[in-house]
């Protein structure tokens, strides 16, 4: 866990990862920050991607797409860096999990293309402002995500299924959640299910896909909000020859704030 008296802004976060000094999920990390999702992809699949993102724009809300073989993202970030500056990386290769590092400087390549995705961690703090209380954040565990039976928009070599992240909230609580996700449909928005998790496919909310489980606390409800993973989910789906991600819950912090990103 990041230990600080005051909560980091968005580069002292990310110099942090390039200096090795930060390897863990980025939940409650400078609150008040947009955080961001990583896909890369060799020049000849990114136009499938980008309209990939574009059908599917719940799972994939695009902050900033790179152009090929650009490491800064200027729009979001100026002076950072994709190669060194999320904590954890993951390369698929052909749909299989190849290698999970801590940088890209020996993978990168002049024909990938960059693609940062919202991410629900951004809204977490419009939550926690309106009471509830999330037991992931500020420490070093990460939320639960589960593949789902709902089937992405396919678009040209890529398709596959719709990951989520799921919160546990208070039953009288759940309203309040939708209206303050539903301001940031740049890292997600409104949930896309609430309750059963068994009509969206997840058998059981004990044993998620990726990050950890989390207790139910008393009168609590799954809550599931559409989720950056999907794109590794459907890595594993349509076996790109090369695709790079961050390991999930290990986001892009950027210098954008979460007004920046809000509806109105």
């Amino acid at each position: 866990m990041l230990q600080t008296k005051v909560a980091p802004i968005g580069r002292e976060v990310r110099g942090l990862v390039r200096a090795g000094k930060l390897r863990h999920p980025t939940s409650g990390l400078a609150p008040g920050y947009v955080q961001a999702n990583l896909a890369i992809l060799p020049r000849d699949l990114a136009f499938e991607f980008l309209l990939f993102c574009q059908r599917n724009p719940k799972p994939c809300p695009l902050i900033e797409v790179l152009e090929p073989g650009q490491f800064e993202p200027k729009m979001s970030a100026p002076g950072a860096d994709i190669r060194t500056d999320l904590p954890k990386y993951r390369i698929y290769r052909n749909g299989e999990l190849s290698a999970e590092v801590d940088d890209l400087l020996e993978f990168w390549r002049e024909d990938l293309v960059s693609f940062l995705i919202g991410c629900s961690f951004t809204f977490e703090k419009a939550l926690l402002d309106n009471g509830i209380e999330l037991p992931h954040w500020g420490t070093d565990k990460n939320v639960s995500m589960f593949k789902t039976n709902i089937v992405c928009t396919p678009a040209g070599r890529f398709k596959g299924p719709m990951v989520v992240s799921m919160r546990w909230i208070p039953r009288n609580k759940v309203v309040r959640a939708v209206q303050a996700t539903s301001r940031f449909p740049a890292v997600h928005g409104a949930p896309i299910h609430i309750g059963d998790p068994a009509e969206i496919g997840v058998k059981d909310v004990n044993k998620p896909d990726y990050g950890q489980a989390w207790p139910a606390g008393s009168g609590e409800v799954p809550v599931f909000w559409a989720c950056g993973v999907t794109p590794q989910a459907v890595a594993a789906a349509s076996k790109p020859s090369l695709m790079i991600t961050h390991a999930p819950g290990h986001m892009f912090v950027t210098d954008l704030k979460d007004e920046d990103v809000a509806a109105l």
